[in-house]
């Protein structure tokens, strides 16, 4: 029997995926949970043989869970749950060592499969998914760019973020500037959004 932990703050999602993995006779989900920073203390409680974990998820990515799951419990395979528009999510938990993925608007009938061969030690990845994200490469901001349009995207304005990281307002801009030009943006806001799906922002 498979022990599978399930990661997912939506409840309507959760509750389908919940309800599809008991029709498998082999398969058992032990514990369930709605926030990133719930997926370790779960799983040393209930330890499952895998986590099935969104990569959007509240307190803590389900990366960065993933990452400490790994640590903590490391006879817990972790499958990723994400969209296709997230490559670059995909290409940062690749980084971080995790090798199953699952899109999440994949057949009903892949899911249990999946669960299956990431517990079995297999890797599980959409070639789709995973050439997307190879795509993207590296990011081309800086440190400090990338600094300062991770605080942009908390919605912190030019002068709190000046006055966060020391800086002038106008350097501040000038940052942003730059972060605008290199993703190819409109403006601050789609430069955000270009970065967070790319994974630039981590």
């Amino acid at each position: 029997m498979i022990r599978a932990l399930l990661a997912e703050d939506m409840h309507m999602i959760r509750a389908a995926l919940t309800a599809l993995l008991r029709l498998e006779p082999d398969i058992e989900v032990v514990a369930s949970v709605t926030r990133g920073d719930e997926i370790v203390p779960a799983a040393l409680e209930a330890r499952p043989d895998v986590a099935i974990v969104d990569i959007d998820l509240p307190a803590l990515d389900g990366i960065t869970a993933a990452a400490e799951l790994r640590e903590r419990l490391p006879s817990c395979r972790v499958l990723i749950l994400t969209a296709m528009g997230q490559p670059g999510q995909v290409r940062r938990a690749l980084a971080a060592g995790i090798e199953a993925f699952l899109v999440k608007d994949a057949p009903g009938d892949r899911l249990a499969d999946a669960v299956r061969r990431t517990a079995a030690g297999l890797r599980v990845l959409d070639a789709e998914l995973v050439a997307a994200a190879m795509e993207y490469g590296e990011s081309p901001l800086t440190p400090r760019e990338t600094t300062v349009l991770r605080e942009a995207a908390r919605g912190a304005s030019a002068e709190e973020i000046a006055s966060r990281l020391h800086l002038s307002a106008g350097t501040v801009r000038n940052y942003l500037t730059g972060a605008i030009t290199k993703t190819g943006a409109r403006n601050k806001i789609d430069a955000v959004r270009i970065a967070e799906d790319a994974g630039w922002l981590p």
